[in-house]
């Protein structure tokens, strides 16, 4: 047995360790990789380039292909609802008003949705996106009852924005089915990273590709409440750096950062899939790159170095993370 990493398995170090106490009592692998757009490594750890599926931070894409066929337009689409589209929502009330509303504007009804979800499908953290992806489909004619399958026009459409994105192409080995039912897709960190930094960028990107990322960029940044919810990371990375970073998490421990004032694009990916790992993999990260200004840092201290607590709410630990130098590009 060796504890070498090899380029083709998902693997890692050590990185974020969870204390009790005076011990430590567990440990997370995490791979991430960070790149400027013209695709320069400034952060590197673990193995970069092994597809993983993207899982919900593939969404601000997966709403760019329903803006650039004017979809979004087309229905009337407020940026908060657009900022929906992109998001993993709490299911809190204003959410689910929400993506009824988006729903209304289609001309569908909540029966349309297939993603499943207690009480009801409207309350699914990705209704918004599936929202969007039944606007596509009526906007363009496509079946509304199969717009979960891949050969579906409006699926169509968003697997190859997607792929333009990152600069690859997607074959049906790296296509599977997410928790919602949607296709979702499997890409290297390092292409994953630099689709982050062209969505930071809006740079080597097709004209109609850079536009409708803009406005999705852009409803994320002034809505960041829409994105996530109450308390959650996404929804603070955003606000607490005013829209310069645009973080967006997915299952499994992956999550997309876009560092709009340097063009800079982040994706990690926590090897065990342990979701408690990711806020603070994503700080130490975001604070190795210099990426947040000492205000953001103390705004976001809490996920930095997240509390562990008992049953009845007292801290008994914390989890941390520590990239050691030879992660520097």
């Amino acid at each position: 047995m060796t504890n070498a990493l090899t380029a083709d398995s998902l693997d890692a170090p050590v990185f974020v360790e969870v204390w009790r106490g005076p011990r430590i009592e567990s440990r997370h692998r995490v791979a991430l990789c960070a790149v400027d757009v013209s695709g320069k490594t400034l952060l590197e750890v673990g193995t970069v380039d092994v597809p993983v599926y993207l899982r919900s931070s593939a969404k601000p894409f997966i709403a760019a292909a329903s803006v650039r066929a004017g979809a979004v337009d087309a229905f009337g689409f407020d940026d908060r609802e657009l900022a929906l589209m992109c998001a993993s929502h709490a299911g809190e009330p204003e959410h689910i008003e929400t993506a009824r509303s988006m729903l209304a504007k289609a001309g569908l009804g909540e029966n349309a949705l297939l993603c499943g979800g207690q009480p009801s499908a409207i309350h699914n953290n990705c209704s918004g996106k599936h929202a969007g992806i039944l606007a596509l489909c009526k906007h363009i004619g496509a079946p509304i009852a199969t717009y979960l399958e891949p050969d579906n026009p409006a699926q169509k459409l968003i697997l190859a924005l997607c792929s333009r994105v990152i600069d690859e192409p997607l074959p049906p080995d790296r296509i599977a089915v997410d928790g919602c039912g949607i296709p979702v897709f499997a890409t290297s960190l390092r292409r994953a990273a630099r689709a982050f930094a062209r969505f930071a960028a809006l740079a080597e990107l097709e004209e109609d590709d850079r536009e409708a990322l803009e406005r999705c960029r852009t409803a994320m940044a002034q809505n960041p409440w829409f994105v996530s919810g109450t308390g959650r990371f996404d929804t603070s990375l955003i606000e607490s750096t005013g829209g310069a970073v645009i973080g967006k998490g997915g299952a499994e421990g992956f999550h997309g950062s876009a560092i709009t004032h340097t063009g800079v694009g982040l994706a990690i990916k926590v090897i065990d899939g342990t979701n408690r790992a990711t806020a603070p993999s994503v700080m130490a990260a975001l604070t190795k790159l210099d990426a947040l200004t000492p205000a953001a840092q103390d705004l976001l201290a809490p996920f930095t170095q997240p509390p562990v607590r008992n049953v009845a709410g007292r801290i008994v630990g914390s989890i941390r993370a520590t990239i050691s130098p030879s992660g520097l590009g």
